[in-house]
């Protein structure tokens, strides 16, 4: 961690003021990201949303990644008719209809290129957060089309890995494209890490807690609930289930002062690999690692926003 900035180690710091972001989101993916996407919007004394890129994604609700992009692209749609903002819809972005190829080559897109023309109005002193909540690739492809504007005037804030601690690292936003993965983590960019499963997979919640905070309010606040709550019971109806909703702590980090969400440190850069493990090299660059997650003040936080209390 040599020749290590003080203004990089100060973007990896908590940011102190209201900040400029871009959501790059597979929203139709999960339930989770509708949550954060709302969070941010709902958030404007921290922060400022400049854009929102649709992710590629591929399970059991796509045929393949250009097809979870398209339907991420709609629902991202369909969550500002929600908030009753239409006049962002200009500032969604269609993001890349494939994972990368190699560690080499972007899969260039709407959207990365969208990245990295927002990205060159910002500086070391004042950068553009970027807050990733599935496959990096969009992200990746900004970095591979413009490497010194993207290191020098971001962050990325990502949802993306298990824990460092944890055996197996294959977690569904890195294992879909691994190589965009060690293009984030191998290229110097300022990076906040969210581990999923041992850090912020204590994010759950119950349907009763869902209807107490959120029943009867207002349209998007019941959309959010009744998605969560099918989603839920089309797998474990009948049982005591929680839901993980971890897509919110990435916006969270940026609302983080005083440590009254979650807690990290500064460690060196992972090395993500093809057979699902993480390597560790201490001379890497440092990014700041995320790990615990303090659930209560996080959904306290996001529910009294989603209800319109201030």
């Amino acid at each position: 961690m040599n020749n290590i900035t003080a203004d990089y180690l100060n973007k990896l710091a908590v940011p102190s003021r209201k900040v400029d972001i871009i959501l790059d989101t597979d929203a139709y993916n999960e339930i989770d990201d509708q949550f954060a996407i709302a969070y941010a919007f709902l958030s404007p004394e921290r922060i400022n949303v400049k854009a929102i890129c649709a992710a590629p994604f591929k399970n059991k609700k796509s045929s393949g990644p250009d097809d979870g992009m398209e339907k991420s692209y709609n629902e991202i749609i369909k969550l500002l008719e929600l908030m009753d903002r239409r006049d962002f819809i200009p500032e969604v972005y269609e993001g890349s209809r494939q994972f990368l190829t190699d560690e080499k080559t972007p899969a260039s897109s709407e959207a990365a290129i969208k990245i990295v023309e927002v990205a060159k109005k910002y500086s070391p002193e004042a950068p553009l957060y970027i807050v990733a909540l599935g496959a990096i690739t969009n992200v990746a492809s900004a970095i591979l089309l413009d490497r010194d504007t993207m290191v020098n005037n971001t962050v990325v804030v990502w949802l993306g890995g298990h824990a460092h601690h944890m055996p197996d690292n294959k977690e569904f936003n890195l294992y879909q494209d691994i190589a965009g993965a060690r293009v984030l983590f191998g290229c110097g960019v300022p990076i906040v890490q969210l581990p999923c499963r041992g850090v912020v997979s204590s994010l759950t919640t119950t349907e009763s807690e869902l209807k107490y905070w959120l029943d009867g309010t207002n349209p998007l606040a019941e959309y959010l609930m009744n998605n969560t709550i099918r989603e839920a019971e089309s797998y474990a109806k009948g049982t005591a289930w929680s839901r993980c909703i971890w897509d919110i702590s990435a916006v969270a980090w940026l609302m983080n002062d005083g440590d009254r969400f979650m807690r990290s440190y500064i460690t060196s850069s992972p090395i993500p690999q093809y057979d699902h493990h993480y390597s560790f090299d201490p001379t890497r660059h440092p990014i700041q690692y995320v790990y615990r997650v303090d659930r209560d003040p996080i959904f306290t936080d996001l529910f009294k926003k989603l209800r319109g209390i201030e």
